[in-house]
């Protein structure tokens, strides 16, 4: 075979995010060498890991487990605060419901059972966490409490999370290469054995043992968006980062991998209608809208068109995006009156926002572009009359605080909205991350078509298929990139042991 390489390593990681890094740092832990191919410059590494705001999900019994992974909780935080627990049976039941019991069972399986044991080992590492107050937790009668399962996140959100896992590999001697776009895997009957890239433009071949997958969705490959997702899909944002264009998927379809996953599904959200393209990393997460569960949603007609009580925030916002694109205009206004402004997440508060604030709803329904005023005002009335104010309103729970007689109900946190100023705040679908990928087995080995594991070959992170289908519990991307990332880099380094790259290739 006459073929040059740049490099012979053990193992090469495509991706530079959350799920590459942790495969990194699992296989330098077991003694391979290790290079990571980064598509993009430095200054815009880490995928849609640095765009996340950095929350992580995982399972713990009580902050017995939570001082494993945040060990500098103070003691005033923790007489203020009721952490509850979140078991691993809770969490796997969550991934079931949301998933409409379409989840892998044996990938979910292993997400939720090594959730805390990743959170610690990645805590080994350096990686800081912290409690999410302000975003999952309301100080009700003195104390915190937390809800819906998602209580912490990496301290500096996902720049943060990113940093910390690339100071982690610079100590460890992990080679990362930037701008380097690899293209094709090098396989023959043996399997796996290496990488062709563009590295800064230069076509090159790098040798290795075994290949980790890690570089994300389709999500911003707007050709590949609308081929899978459906018609209208290239009119949505990209909330994230405009590297993750399928390649990783791509180059093992050409190879012979399964296909595998909610190819049609995606997770998407309520994005600022004005936010740019793509990602934009001087404002991150923030054009992202998720209060919506305090107000209402309508359309361009001024009618609801979901229930935005029907959960707590973290098992619907992932879906609502689809619904938003779905409206004429492919946009919606988020509602609230001054009962619950003071509710409302960090983002609302950013100056890239698209708002109007009025004193009466009259003057609101004028001030909302797109939006037929009459049909609002009289939905509105309706609406106010459904509210059943009898019932208490409590952000920490699902309050049962509902509507009674319109077409599509508010189960949860319904209010009146009669409180001027009314804010609302325009915004259009933000897709997150593709939902079909890989096809992979309990030690993240990809399958080919005929259900084998190709040899050298394995996958973590968004790009594999068959954990999320509809819908997305919040915190579990971040969780699914750290547990498999983990677990391909530790088989991957063990393969590599075995494999004598001096003969094979």
């Amino acid at each position: 075979m006459d073929e040059k390489f740049l490099y012979t390593t053990d193992v090469i990681v495509v991706g530079a995010g959350n799920a590459a890094m942790c495969a990194a740092l699992s296989a330098r832990e077991q003694g391979a060498n290790v290079i990571v191919l980064e598509k993009s410059p430095k200054k815009e590494r880490g995928g849609n890991s640095t765009f996340t705001a950095g929350a992580i999900r995982f399972a713990y019994s009580g902050v017995e487990d939570l001082l494993k992974v945040v060990p500098d909780l103070t003691e005033e935080e923790i007489e203020s605060t009721d952490f509850g627990t979140y078991t691993e049976e809770q969490f796997y039941e969550d991934m079931c419901r949301v998933t409409q019991y379409r989840t892998d069972a044996d990938l979910a399986e292993i997400l939720t059972s090594e959730s805390l044991d990743t959170m610690i080992w990645m805590r080994s590492k350096k990686i800081r966490f912290a409690p999410i107050y302000g975003r999952q937790a309301f100080k009700v009668d003195g104390k915190f409490k937390f809800w819906g399962g998602l209580t912490v996140e990496a301290i500096g959100g996902g720049p943060g999370l990113v940093d910390a896992l690339h100071e982690a590999a610079e100590k460890e001697d992990i080679k990362v290469l930037y701008d380097a776009h690899a293209t094709t895997l090098l396989s023959n009957d043996d399997g796996v054995y290496g990488v062709k890239l563009k590295l800064k433009g230069k076509t090159v071949n790098i040798k290795c043992n075994a290949v980790i997958l890690a570089s994300g969705g389709f999500q911003a490959n707007t050709e590949m968006r609308t081929r899978y997702l459906g018609p209208g899909w290239e009119l949505a944002k990209v909330r994230g980062t405009r590297f993750n264009t399928g390649d990783g998927i791509k180059m093992a379809l050409d190879i012979g991998a399964r296909s595998y996953g909610h190819w049609s599904g995606s997770h998407a959200v309520g994005w600022d209608f004005n936010a740019p393209e793509h990602g934009d990393l001087t404002v991150g997460d923030g054009f992202q809208k998720h209060s919506y569960p305090f107000g209402i949603m309508i359309n361009a007609t001024g009618k609801r068109f979901v229930d935005e009580g029907a959960d707590f925030r973290n098992y619907t916002y992932a879906k609502y995006g689809r619904v938003i694109l779905e409206q004429p205009g492919q946009f919606a206004w988020q509602i609230f009156d001054q009962k619950v402004t003071h509710l409302l997440r960090d983002e609302y508060r950013i100056k890239q926002v698209t708002k109007v604030k009025a004193n009466t709803l009259e003057e609101l329904a004028q001030k909302m572009e797109g939006v037929d005023p009459e049909g609002f005002l009289e939905y509105i009335k309706q609406y106010n009359e459904a509210v059943q104010t009898d019932i208490p309103f409590n952000p920490n729970i699902k309050d049962g605080r509902s509507t009674k007689g319109l077409d599509i109900p508010k189960t949860n946190w319904a209010n009146t909205i009669d409180q001027g100023p009314f804010e609302a705040y325009q915004v259009t679908c933000g897709i997150t991350f593709t939902f079909g990928g890989l096809k992979i087995n309990n030690n993240c080995e990809v399958q080919d078509t005929a259900e084998t594991s190709i040899p050298g070959l394995y996958a973590a992170g968004e790009l594999v298929g068959g954990l999320f289908y509809f819908n997305y519990p919040g915190g579990t991307g971040l969780m699914a990139g750290s547990v498999f990332g983990k677990v391909a880099g530790n088989h991957a380094a063990k393969f590599s042991e075995k494999r004598n790259s001096t003969v094979f290739g």
